[in-house]
């Protein structure tokens, strides 16, 4: 029996039957790296506006001190430390996408792991500023790395901004060096079709890659070993993020399960933002063949997987605190539902328990602008599940006089701002300089070359 057109496109990642050529990939994939048009351009120039009020602020806060910031006792940790979990948490999902699922050969990855690397490695960049900004003196800084030194003075191995260190360049080296292997035979690809400046740029970064089997062959095993290396780092690095909590006696922080709460957080809003970054780039530069509702669908579903998996650790804290008989621990979850935070912990709630139940339903998943908002309002959620972590936790510990109600100043709100600027200029020039959409991978799942269109209509 002939194969039908319809079960051939099923069988890849297309959904338009006409993208038949494999050199119909490199063209469409490639035009993204030439003159942007009018919706590209406004949000670089929004983006790089958000990263000038970045440095300014972070400017400001440095010449007068750190006492510009609404940190004070009892609420030492503030919107810094609240967003620096965040964006650690949106970095998670790219190593999800580009490794477990290789190694479990998804084969709804293609279209999108490029992106998901590229977050991750911008991420894990807005990440790393945070612990810089909130020590307030920048320039000492170097103290949390462990180095040799004359004066043999060596860093707290016990401060939480210590491991944040050790999570941070490790999970940066090992994903940034993933991301740019995966890319090389694409940036070839590109080198062939470019002029000017962009050839000379992708000829060096390149790596002289020819497309040889032996190239292919190692490139395979480097790619398989990196994978294989970068999984547990999805588990490792959030659940070190995790202890920096866990490890301390502040009532609702010291749980064992911090660590997988975290970490199943971390992969829920990480492939929200994902989907919040796919969908504009997919209408700007005409990707609607190559990502299609078969990859929202994936992806809403792991999200909705994740999603049940959060709000299953949040049903279980405020049980544990009652089970456990301590007036402590049962006052600081009273707390936070009907305290001063109140609407921070319903907002987290409602964004991460409630509105992710309609992804049960194929028509949303299939809905592209739902899918959208739904994303928008996970992300929200997710940085205030943080920041009911950090700061109602810290406003709230056991002697009553020393309670305190924690106000962000404009510094901190416009730093916070900032860093989703900050992300999204790197994401833009990315989206401009590199492919976006892995070419060598999405050829591997399309359908064989056809010479024409109706041979597949006479064949049966």
């Amino acid at each position: 029996m002939a194969t039908t057109e319809k079960e051939i496109v099923n069988r890849g990642a297309l959904a338009h039957p006409d993208l038949t050529r494999l050199d119909d990939v490199n063209r469409d994939v490639l035009k993204m790296l030439t003159r942007p048009g009018k919706g590209w351009w406004m949000l670089f120039g929004a983006a790089a506006a958000g990263v000038g009020l970045f440095v300014t602020l972070w400017a400001y806060q440095m010449i007068r001190g750190i006492g510009v910031a609404g940190l004070t006792s009892p609420v030492g940790w503030g919107v810094y430390i609240t967003t620096f979990v965040f964006w650690v948490g949106i970095a998670h999902s790219g190593t999800l996408i580009s490794a477990v699922l290789f190694l479990f050969r998804a084969p709804w990855r293609q279209s999108i792991y490029r992106a998901a690397e590229a977050m991750t490695v911008f991420a894990v960049m807005t990440a790393g500023l945070f612990p810089l900004i909130h020590v307030g003196r920048v320039w000492h800084a170097y103290w949390l790395i462990p180095y040799p030194n004359s004066r043999f003075l060596w860093p707290n191995f016990k401060s939480p901004l210590v491991m944040d260190v050790f999570a941070i360049t490790t999970y940066f080296t090992v994903s940034a060096t993933f991301f740019y292997l995966g890319c090389i035979p694409d940036i070839a690809a590109a080198r062939d079709r470019a002029t000017g400046w962009r050839k000379h740029l992708y000829r060096i970064i390149s790596l002289g890659w020819q497309g040889t089997d032996a190239q292919w062959h190692h490139f395979g095993n480097a790619y398989v070993f990196l994978a294989a290396l970068a999984t547990p780092l999805v588990l490792s690095v959030h659940s070190v993020v995790s202890w920096d909590f866990a490890l301390g006696i502040v009532p609702g922080w010291h749980t064992t399960i911090f660590a997988p709460y975290f970490v199943a957080g971390a992969i829920f809003s990480g492939l929200a933002m994902v989907i919040t970054l796919v969908v504009p780039m997919r209408k700007i530069f005409g990707l609607e063949a190559y990502l299609t509702t078969k990859h929202f669908d994936a992806m809403a579903k792991l999200m909705l997987l994740t999603s049940l998996i959060v709000f299953y650790a949040y049903l279980s804290e405020f049980f544990l605190a009652w089970y456990s008989g301590e007036e402590v621990e049962r006052t600081a979850f009273w707390n936070r539902v009907f305290g001063n935070y109140w609407w921070a912990t319903w907002t987290m709630l409602t964004c991460n328990g409630l509105v992710p139940i309609i992804l049960w339903f194929k028509r949303v998943r299939h809905s592209i602008p739902a899918l959208f908002i739904v994303t928008i309002f996970i992300n929200i959620g997710m940085w205030f599940e943080r920041y009911v972590i950090v700061v109602v936790s810290l406003s709230h510990e056991y002697e009553p006089f020393a309670w305190g109600v924690y106000r962000p100043s404009f510094v901190e709100i416009g730093i916070l701002i900032g860093s989703f600027c900050w992300f999204g200029f790197w994401f833009l020039l990315f989206t401009r300089l590199l492919p976006p959409v892995a070419i060598q991978e999405l050829k591997e799942v399309m359908p064989p070359p056809l010479r024409k269109k109706k041979s597949l209509e006479g064949a049966h």
